[in-house]
């Protein structure tokens, strides 16, 4: 009976204080941005006091106002000519435009990234993993490969952020009928927390 208190008490808290971590860890960190403030305008000498979370809403603010510049005329011009000098430097336009490829895949409105989970049979014959469309393979490559192939990111568990790009066969992928967000959650979870089932509304 203590043993199953103890562990439901476990399965209560550690989601909760986890949660609690990161978000603080996150503050935290975001804080650290007003550092960049002129020194007379840091909340701690201008209130006498640190106010957590500020850095939260600086940071926002930044982004949306950097959005903002980049939405409008001079905005756009101004950062093509940013990327022609960063398109100068050797080593920094190597960095530049790969990152910046991935993220454009990644956040653009129409950005094909992660848009299906699908088994695949990795890392042999024998085993199956879940892996997510990311499109296809260049034609430069296509034309070496012998049938129709997909893109697909493997993620690693738990941390989905590192994994393994793989061109597979179409014929040897199966299309899950799962959201994307689903699969990742049961591949976080190390297959602990299943996609659950869809239900059909009448």
């Amino acid at each position: 009976m203590f043993k199953r208190y103890f562990l439901t008490g476990l399965l209560v808290l550690v989601p909760l204080a986890i949660t609690l971590w990161v978000i603080t860890s996150l503050i935290h960190f975001l804080d650290q941005t007003l550092i960049w403030l002129p020194y007379d305008f840091q909340p701690r000498n201008l209130f006498g006091f640190d106010i957590p979370g500020l850095g939260v809403v600086l940071t926002v603010g930044v982004i949306l106002g950097i959005g903002l510049l980049a939405s409008n005329l001079f905005g756009r011009q101004f950062l093509k000519l940013w990327e022609v000098i960063l398109s100068r430097l050797p080593f920094v336009n190597s960095i530049y435009s790969s990152i910046k490829q991935v993220s454009d895949t990644l956040f653009s409105e129409s950005g094909r990234a992660f848009n299906k989970a699908v088994l695949i049979r990795y890392p042999d014959r024998d085993t199956y993993t879940i892996a997510f469309l990311t499109g296809e393979p260049s034609p430069e490559i296509a034309k070496h490969l012998k049938g129709k192939y997909l893109s697909v990111y493997v993620p690693t568990t738990p941390n989905p952020t590192s994994g393994y790009f793989l061109m597979v066969a179409k014929k040897d992928m199966v299309e899950l009928d799962i959201s994307v967000d689903q699969a990742l959650k049961y591949v976080i979870s190390m297959g602990v927390v299943p996609p659950r089932k869809k239900i059909k509304k009448n």
